[in-house]
């Protein structure tokens, strides 16, 4: 398809909110401040598995405290995710628990009129707890003697027995596994493991409740979605919708961690709704690592391959250690597969995924959301397989990558669509050129302490969940779009941003529609009452599904801004065309050639109003019906020392293929974040735990938990970024997304690297300086094995 030339979209131009930002105006749930507010604490359990025998909140209560436990709140059962279908939804958690699950899980809240008082009064609360014997490792939880986490849960509204603390199985097929192997020349069948990382987000969660005078209730929560907050906390309350208002408030950071309504959002309610005063609850770092962590995962991979490097048969087995409560295991097991059937071609596949309770910390989605897990396999094994067939590495993926015109699964089985845009090629070949790939030299013939290699690694994320048919995650978005009196134009939605310039990138798509200058183009607050449903910026949607629900309806209000129009200049609509004219700062309508037939939107809308016409306004909700791939490629250099173990990033080149950039420069950052975190997952990152106290090791704060700093990553210089050429058909001005998928591929491709350096396959992340000496001396030892066999 012919790229179109733009007014507005792919400009650099200033952030709407970058003042506020950079100079810390801008208003986070923590800086909400209500009158008569009350500070909120929680005491949590010191034990990975208890049963709460009694609680004592007398003492914190002469202190003039509110107190909750579990049997002052609702026993609804439900799942903090609201973007599966009810019917796939496992639902085990209550606002309070009866049995505690893990170390830091909320048994008792608190809320005084200062944080000192509320902290002394949640000192002073007693509780009596019965440990319990803890089960801390997956595999030895589905042992049949295990602890059990739970004995019954909850699937939809179907009460649903665990057995061997198995939370959800899932197993997908395609073809005949069995005859894909036998076609091949070569087998090759490995283990990996990734950690349970912290998602390291900048904001804590917070949230402040305000209860109504109607029994309604008002929220500023750290949420990606105030919708699906506000129908949780209708259904868990049994208040109606239309009684409780839940403002966005900008995100300090979330990388996934926000999908779901965050536990203390519940709790908060619950204080405020006892107390009937406005109540503020923020998790302390500590608090917050007890909250949520990446899934981690073992994955046993096994692909068959010809000769030439075709593919015929792949097999992935993995089991996820989800912690204490079950966010959102189902639907992760389903886009594991789909990640792994739409990297690389297989004609027969076999996809097997379990899930298991645990008493640690529960896991929730973090940047790409099983992706980096399934790539960091696939990408590894991609180099192990183009080794033993003495094939370049690359060209073993230009063979069998999934591409242009083909069916990719997305986010598992139920969303499938074709492949309409496709930059992989020439991500593959460009960037090779940039790292000089053809001068890397292989690890045999490098020696020394230091030694240098270089890696590649590819993978994509989907841009939404949509697919041709409905699956089983709901996924559209609503929008309002008003042109004002003076020409300047408002645009609403419930979509959020994580602090990467969804909104901004709105706002350019708004300006580009109605032809107005981007200064023109206001972005609204927001709230779930002057709003309709948007389903949560999450799956890298927020341009592609967020942005098309905008797109459509600034073409709506426009329809209407021209018919007024042309009452006024005497011309049909359909012939009618809107510039922005920076000298007048206002969009101008014309019949391009007609001299004397123009005039300003402002114009137009403030004589609307005085012909009482009424507003250019509409409103339009938009479900996308493809969600396409959003692919990067990463090529790193790693420098080894052998002597410590210590991986240094030296050069890198990140490509990605987002159809058309709505903000160029914001697109790059997001390249180079994901690069510089996705290095850090790939070396540092992990968090651990004592087994017999279910504790963290990293003592729940920065000090101990090590992320990649400026001081750490490679220079700006050292990092090159481009953008395939590209144009996606279905999205708004040929637009994709880019988030999630920037740091996908990270860690294979790190590893990747280091093997080139030194020879080694390391294949548990994080690759620490220890495990790359462990692996260094046992290589010297089979060294000497082999010498002294030879003797």
């Amino acid at each position: 398809m012919e790229k179109e030339t733009f007014l507005t979209v792919g400009k650099i131009a200033r952030r709407k909110d970058g003042i506020a930002k950079v100079t810390g105006k801008e208003i986070y749930t923590s800086d909400v401040t209500l009158p008569g507010m009350l500070c909120a604490r929680v005491l949590r359990s010191p034990y990975p598995h208890a049963k709460i025998v009694s609680v004592d909140t007398s003492e914190a209560e002469k202190m003039g405290a509110v107190t909750i436990t579990y049997d002052e709140v609702p026993k609804v059962k439900y799942n903090e995710r609201q973007v599966s279908i009810p019917e796939k939804t496992y639902r085990d958690r209550t606002v309070l628990p009866d049995r505690a699950r893990h170390v830091g899980e909320g048994i008792v809240a608190v809320a005084a009129k200062s944080e000192v008082l509320a902290e002394k009064a949640m000192r002073a609360v007693k509780v009596e707890y019965e440990p319990l014997e803890p089960v801390m490792d997956p595999m030895e939880a589905m042992e049949p003697e295990a602890p059990k986490v739970y004995d019954e849960i909850m699937l939809g509204d179907i009460p649903l027995a665990v057995e061997k603390n198995i939370a959800c199985y899932r197993e997908v097929a395609e073809g005949d596994i069995a005859q894909g192997f036998s076609e091949a020349d070569l087998i090759v069948e490995e283990t990996f493991e990734t950690g349970r990382v912290y998602h390291a987000q900048m904001e804590t969660k917070s949230v402040v409740c305000q209860p109504e005078p109607d029994g309604g209730i008002t929220l500023w929560p750290t949420t990606q979605s105030i919708h699906n907050t506000r129908q949780l906390i209708g259904r868990i309350f049994d208040i109606p919708l239309s009684k409780i208002n839940v403002h966005r408030v900008p995100i300090g950071g979330s990388f996934g961690s926000s999908i779901q309504m965050n536990s203390p959002i519940a709790i908060c309610v619950a204080l405020a709704l006892k107390a009937r005063k406005p109540v503020k609850l923020s998790l302390t770092r500590e608090e917050d690592m007890y909250d949520h962590c990446k899934y981690p995962s073992h994955i046993r991979i096994k692909y068959g391959v010809k000769k030439d490097g075709t593919i015929t048969a792949g097999e992935m087995k993995t089991v996820v250690d989800i912690g204490g409560h079950n966010i959102q295991a189902y639907p992760l097991l389903g886009c594991m597969s789909g990640w792994f059937v739409s990297l690389y071609r297989m004609p027969h596949m076999s996809f097997e995924g379990t899930t298991v309770y645990t008493n640690k910390t529960p896991a929730c989605a973090m940047q790409g959301y099983g992706n980096p897990q399934v790539s960091f396999a696939v990408e590894s094994m991609m180099d192990i397989i183009a080794q033993k067939l003495n094939m370049d590495p690359i060209e073993l993926r230009l063979k069998n990558y999934v591409g242009l015109g083909e069916t990719f699964w997305g986010q598992g089985p139920t969303v499938r669509s074709v492949i309409r845009s496709c930059g992989v090629e020439e991500m593959l070949l460009k960037g090779k050129e940039k790292i000089d790939w053809d001068q890397r030299g292989n690890p045999e013939e490098k020696s020394g302490r230091f030694r240098r290699g270089i890696g590649v690694g590819r993978s994509f994320h989907t841009s939404g969940t949509g697919a041709p048919m409905p699956g089983e995650v709901i996924d559209y978005s609503t929008a309002l779009v008003k042109v004002n009196e003076d020409g300047s134009v408002d645009f609403l939605t419930g979509l959020m941003c994580h602090g990467g310039g969804t909104l901004e990138a709105c706002a350019k798509i708004v300006a580009e529609v109605m032809g107005v200058p981007l200064g023109m183009v206001g972005i609204s607050p927001s709230n779930t009452r002057s709003t309709g449903y948007d389903v949560c910026t999450h799956a890298t949607r927020g341009i592609y599904c967020g942005g098309a629900s905008i797109k459509k309806a600034a073409e709506s209000a426009k329809r209407i801004l021209l018919d007024f129009a042309s009452r006024l200049i005497d011309v049909n609509p359909d012939a009618l065309q809107i510039t922005p004219d920076e000298k007048l700062g206002q969009g101008v309508i014309f019949l391009e050639g007609a001299e004397g037939k123009s005039i300003t939107v402002g114009e137009v809308a403030k004589t609307a109003q005085i012909k009482s016409w009424g507003t250019a306004i509409a409103v339009e909700s938009h479900r996308q019906v493809n969600c396409p791939p959003c692919f990067v490629t990463n090529f790193i250099e790693v420098e080894v020392d052998t002597h410590t173990g210590i991986v240094r990033p030296t050069r890198a080149v990140a490509a990605v293929d987002c159809g058309t950039p709505i903000n160029p420069d914001l697109a790059a950052g997001q390249l180079e974040g994901g690069l510089s975190r996705g290095i850090s997952l790939a070396l540092l990152e992990d968090t651990e735990y004592e087994p017999d106290t279910g504790q963290l090791t990293c003592g729940g704060s920065f000090v101990d938990y090590k992320v990649f700093t400026a001081e750490d990553m490679l220079p700006l210089e050292n990092i090159e970024t481009f953008f395939a050429d590209t144009y996606e058909p279905s999205g708004p001005f040929g637009a994709k997304g880019v988030g999630e998928a920037a740091n996908n591929c990270t860690a294979g491709t790190v590893a990747n690297a280091i093997y080139n350096a030194i020879g080694l396959r390391l294949r548990k992340t994080p690759i620490t300086p220890e495990k790359i000496l462990d692996a260094l001396k046992n290589e010297e030892k089979k060294d000497e094995g082999r010498n002294n066999d030879q003797l």
